[in-house]
């Protein structure tokens, strides 16, 4: 029997917002597979932050679907482990406290515009791929007067305010990577109606829970610049990131 190697840690977080298909069966086996093979702890966890599109009998079914293929875990919603819970949806408070951090760097901002403001937009130049128009900067600068003046009349988001040093990092299938924050703009961190951002979860929950490796899906590679800013604003180390192609 070979022995745990307590540095390797990685995980599968799947969002329970509809049924497995091939992409997700696929990255899962893999990001099991490069734990398993090292001997590491791998973690399963549920991304269900956004609660009006996850179900609670899609997580169910994603739990038998993965043990079907026969991958294990060894923390988990139904398991526990140390950095439990972990069920996003129960972490709420982690990712204010990181928030919290972030505004004190005075790293945020409120935002008060709208999708529609952003496409319309005749500046914006186009963002990343499947990100839409890059951020283009409007409520950056605002005044505390405007912004006390914006919030009478509308909920904002809260925004990320971006470096201007190019992001790099060594993606384990795709090679070396250059990103140009300017790319996507500023990012949201947590939206209007109150719900944190992907960016800002994803990144507290792989940190807290000591995650090494990173593997997933080519179609999230373009978030990786952002939460590399995040885990450099917050303190924490980075994880390895690999990105797979999907089918």
């Amino acid at each position: 029997m070979n022995p745990t190697n307590p540095k390797l840690r990685g995980r599968f977080a799947p969002t329970p917002s509809g049924e497995m298909h091939i992409g997700n069966a696929w990255t899962a086996l893999l990001a099991w597979l490069q734990i398993r093979s090292g001997h590491g702890s791998f973690i399963l966890r549920m991304e269900d932050i956004d609660k009006p599109r996850s179900k609670p009998h899609l997580a169910r079914q994603i739990l038998d679907d993965l043990r079907w293929l026969g991958i294990d875990w060894d923390e988990g919603p139904d398991v526990g482990g140390p950095y439990a819970p972990y069920t996003q949806s129960e972490r709420l408070q982690h990712y204010e406290d990181a928030l919290g951090k972030l505004q004190k760097q005075g790293a945020l901002y409120t935002c008060f515009c709208s999708r529609a403001d952003l496409l319309s937009a005749a500046s914006a130049p186009h963002g990343l791929a499947a990100e839409g128009p890059a951020y283009p900067g409007t409520c950056r600068n605002l005044s505390p007067e405007e912004r006390a003046a914006k919030a009478k009349l509308k909920q904002p988001s809260i925004r990320y305010r971006v470096g201007e040093e190019p992001v790099a990092f060594i993606d384990g299938v795709s090679g070396q990577h250059s990103f140009d924050p300017a790319a996507t703009g500023d990012f949201i961190v947590k939206r209007a109606d109150g719900m944190f951002s992907y960016q800002l979860a994803v990144v507290v929950d792989d940190a807290m829970m000591q995650v090494t490796h990173v593997l997933r899906g080519a179609d999230l590679l373009d978030s990786t610049p952002r939460q590399i800013q995040l885990y450099q604003a917050l303190g924490w180390e980075i994880p390895a990131f690999a990105h797979v192609p999907l089918f």
